[in-house]
């Protein structure tokens, strides 16, 4: 366990985000960036748990541009902020 986060921190950590994650494909758990900022206040010791237990945000792949004639003018909607994650992976066994 690292440093930085003391066992009385660690349990109630864990249980919350073993309460909110759910199965990912890679064999581990994923949770959402959204069910983090609605459980908690202190968002930032759940997202600082994360990456203390090996987890990373996940990468959104940019969309597709539209094409054709009125490509822009179906898709000319703004491209969401890229910068923050919209979830995170656990490894398999992080939580357990």
């Amino acid at each position: 366990m690292p440093a930085a986060i003391t066992p009385d921190v660690d349990e109630p950590i864990r249980a919350l985000v073993a309460r909110l994650s759910r199965p990912h494909p890679s064999g581990g758990s994923v949770i959402e960036r959204a069910a983090i900022m609605a459980e908690s206040g202190d968002s930032t010791e759940i997202i600082k748990w994360i990456f203390a237990h090996a987890g990373r945000a996940e990468t959104v792949a940019p969309a597709a541009t539209p094409r054709g004639l009125h490509g822009a003018r179906f898709g000319g909607a703004a491209e969401p902020d890229q910068s923050t994650p919209r979830r995170y992976v656990l490894p398999a066994g992080a939580l357990g």
